[in-house]
């Protein structure tokens, strides 16, 4: 049987209407971006791709990606999951692993058991549950075909701008799984807002030693060291984004 190839899609532009250039905002002498590639290295996959925008505006996303050595693509600003189907495509994946560009906390070990649940579950999509994760280790696994139908089937604008809504909410239509972590960690770890990378920040000077790969175990013992970083960001609602672009349908 033919190995399936997995390609790791990281979504990121500039112009976040909250937090404009997040993506670019250095930590520890490194753009945020570049944090979110390098420990994404540590997932298993064939290939990682930047996908972002044909705006000049977006063309330090690309240099940052060549920094990195990874490929990348550039598709439609608003339709996110239109640019996810063409890079899917271009790099011919048969399974795709969505991350996003505000996660610099991304944990390899969690998207690996993604990955390995979806590999072994003989399903279309798979998922860290939000409520039991913390938010910014978010990890969505799911076959081309799917993304390929939600791509041709997806009509509602919240569904184009999210990539994956069409997938999950049709439970129907397609197999899904939801993995929840048993521990119940739902810390806010997600860099929307300028407190967000505060605590990152704080976070990466306790952890980061010689450019090596921390977990979010690490990040858990340090939270609960110091349960007074987890009040610099807790005023946000975790489905913000979501809820806006709900608003447009």
């Amino acid at each position: 049987m033919k190995e399936q190839k997995i390609i790791i899609i990281i979504q990121a532009r500039t112009d976040s209407k909250r937090f404009p250039k997040k993506v670019l905002t250095k930590i520890n002498g490194k753009p945020l971006l570049w944090h979110i590639i390098e420990r994404s290295k540590q997932i298993k996959h064939h290939k990682i791709v930047v996908a972002t925008t044909k705006r000049k505006i977006d063309d330090d996303i690309i240099d940052v990606a060549k920094k990195c050595k990874v490929d990348y693509f550039r598709g439609s600003k608003n339709n996110v999951l239109d640019r996810f189907y063409l890079a899917a495509v271009k790099f011919e994946a048969n399974i795709i692993v969505r991350i996003t560009a505000d996660c610099p906390l991304i944990d390899p070990s969690i998207s690996n058991k993604i990955i390995k649940k979806f590999l072994k579950g003989n399903l279309d999509y798979v998922a860290t549950d939000e409520k039991t994760f913390p938010k910014g280790t978010d990890t969505e696994c799911f076959s081309f075909n799917s993304l390929k139908r939600a791509h041709n089937e997806a009509e509602l604008k919240s569904e184009h701008e999210h990539v994956t809504p069409y997938i999950w909410k049709n439970t129907q239509k397609f197999k899904t799984h939801i993995l929840v972590n048993k521990r119940k960690e739902p810390y806010r770890l997600v860099v929307d807002y300028k407190n967000d990378l505060i605590l990152i920040k704080k976070i990466y000077a306790e952890l980061y030693k010689n450019n090596k790969i921390f977990s979010i175990n690490d990040v858990i013992k340090v939270l609960k060291r110091r349960p007074d970083l987890i009040k610099i960001n807790q005023n946000h609602d975790p489905h913000e984004g979501y809820v806006i672009s709900l608003k447009k349908d």
